[in-house]
């Protein structure tokens, strides 16, 4: 039977649109995971999303999200199909004219993602990539191609031009950046079968071409801020001026996933604290304030979740943590016993610390500091976490290994940073450099697995020995564990990557202190003392702002 189709189809890989436990870092643990062992590891759950009676999914990604929505002006809601792959075969056919896929993570070589599936060895693809191969080379796209283009964007389309993929997945367009200014005219291009550009790069709109999308997205994602401009070498948005959707867009878009079952909202953007920000990054407590309350007060709005924040405005004014806590930690969807609120529930935010060097901070990324000096970057990162720690607010937090010119001093500066930090109530994220499209370093080398030092594998590992020791729900999984880590050193990793994570290793298995303390530059036995300190305060020099200026509402 012919099937005739939809003009346009918009859709993404299901690892790319799960929502499974309302959980953000459940899904980016996806683009980690080795595909073969998923069964295994307990992330084969990654391809179940919610698909509505006629075949569409209920939710994908915010950014499809938005190309719909801007489709939606030029065509009606009859010609458009927004589906996973497996319903490819339903909206596909005679009449189709152009397909768009969503690409976040599509081959799982960003920041977090390359390291993780290499300790299990070259060949094994995470699941992201299987998942967005599956999906670009679906057979109905194979067998339509003669009469429709195939036009994928998003934050990872980089990917697919950097390892060369675009022919072999007969790739119309990749569509580089933000694509608002894009999108229409290059959809009504290819529905009348004009030729249109092998790749078009996107630019930072004006606020008034980002439209209120018209259904669900995964997390029940709502759009507060675009760009930072904070100026970190290794990230295109930091090189970006920050802008702040309006208010009453905000609000429309969170009735729209309500609307549609939603009761989580997810508040997105590269910097929290730079919502309606004031002159030179400074947090307008206020709006921010007013912004929360109003989400929260729609109905039909049972939990609130952050994605990225800095955490200098925290040790600047540890009053604005303490007012969005209501919302952020108490209608927060997660749960830990460490936490002092009467249901347990904290506030979960991503944060870049990225390096505990002073040197590489200053030369990288310096600006995540302001209104501080580079110099105070270790102070602001301890009170910054015992602030946000006393709240509730027990963040995500990411530190690169690799960077380039990092040092044997630089590596220890940062375990230096992470052995004060080893009480912390948070979660921390080791994850290799890479070098990005469109930022000031992305001409530099890679950080490679097999390339890490001794000392790097420390971090590492300490690492994951933290978040282990915070979030284990078991002992019994702890035990079977710390049995799995030697098993794995010498029948896997240390033919993948040599000797240098042995002892690091150990240390995740929670081997004694007494057997590694000559071979590690930690010492865990207790005998040692962290050489940073949380300190009372943290001074923000004279010629820098000072927070009892008042700011405007807005």
């Amino acid at each position: 039977m012919t099937t005739r189709g939809r003009k346009i189809v918009l859709a993404a890989s299901d690892s790319e649109s799960s929502e499974y436990l309302r959980s953000t870092w459940r899904q980016m643990l996806l683009a980690a995971m080795p595909a073969r062992y998923a069964n295994f590891l307990g992330v084969d759950w990654s391809s179940f999303n919610e698909v509505a009676s006629d075949g569409q999914a209920k939710y994908v990604p915010h950014g499809l999200r938005v190309v719909e929505a801007l489709l939606l002006r030029d065509f009606s809601a009859d010609d458009i199909a927004v589906c996973y792959a497996d319903q490819l075969d339903r909206f596909v056919g005679d009449e189709t004219r152009v397909v768009g896929v969503h690409a976040h993570n599509p081959l799982g070589i960003t920041f977090a993602t390359d390291v993780y599936a290499g300790l299990y060895g070259r060949e094994c693809e995470p699941v992201n990539a299987v998942e967005f191969r599956r999906l670009i080379t679906h057979p109905v796209l194979r067998r339509h191609k003669p009469h429709l283009k195939l036009v994928v964007g998003g934050p990872g389309a980089w990917q697919i031009e950097h390892k060369g993929m675009q022919d072999e997945w007969q790739i119309d367009c990749l569509v580089d950046g933000e694509a608002e200014d894009i999108v229409r005219p290059l959809f009504r291009a290819a529905v009348s079968g004009q030729e249109i550009p092998r790749k078009f790069e996107g630019h930072s709109p004006g606020l008034e071409s980002i439209p209120r999308i018209r259904h669900r997205s995964t997390f029940g994602v709502v759009e507060i801020t675009r760009g930072c401009g904070r100026g970190c070498q290794f990230c295109s948005v930091a090189l970006r001026s920050g802008k702040s959707i309006p208010l009453p867009q905000i609000l429309d878009n969170v009735r729209t996933q309500v609307a549609e079952g939603a009761d989580a909202i997810m508040l997105t953007t590269e910097d929290l604290f730079l919502y309606e920000q004031g002159p030179r990054f400074r947090t307008n407590r206020p709006a921010l304030k007013l912004m929360f309350e109003s989400v929260a007060a729609v109905e039909g709005v049972r939990y609130v979740g952050l994605t990225h924040g800095t955490i200098a405005p925290a040790v600047v004014d540890p009053s604005i943590i303490e007012e969005l806590s209501p919302v952020a930690v108490g209608m927060s969807v997660h749960r830990h016993e460490a936490s002092t609120h009467p249901d347990k529930r904290y506030a979960m935010m991503f944060v870049g610390l990225e390096t505990g060097s002073v040197r590489l901070f200053k030369q990288h990324m310096k600006g995540k500091s302001y209104p501080f000096r580079p110099e105070q970057w270790p102070d602001v990162v301890l009170k910054g976490m015992e602030v946000m720690n006393r709240h509730n607010w027990f963040p995500m937090c990411t530190f690169i290994l690799g960077l380039p010119g990092e040092r044997p001093e630089d590596t220890r500066q940062s375990l230096d940073l992470l052995f004060a930090l080893k009480d912390a109530k948070w979660c921390v994220i080791p994850t290799l450099f890479v070098p990005l499209d469109e930022t000031r370093l992305g001409t530099r080398k890679s950080a490679r697995i097999a390339e890490l030092t001794d000392l790097q594998w420390e971090f590492f590992f300490t690492c994951w020995r933290y978040n282990l020791d915070f979030f284990r729900k078991s002992p019994w999984v702890q035990w079977r564990f710390n049995l799995g880590v030697p098993a794995y050193y010498y029948l896997l990793g240390r033919r993948l990557v040599g000797g240098a994570m042995k002892y690091p290793l150990l240390r995740l298995g929670h081997f004694p202190e007494r057997w590694m303390r000559r071979r590690l530059y930690l010492d865990f036995s207790g005998r040692a003392a962290p050489g940073y300190r949380v300190p009372h305060s943290v001074p923000i020099p004279d010629r820098m702002y000072r927070p009892e200026l008042p700011i405007l509402e807005s």
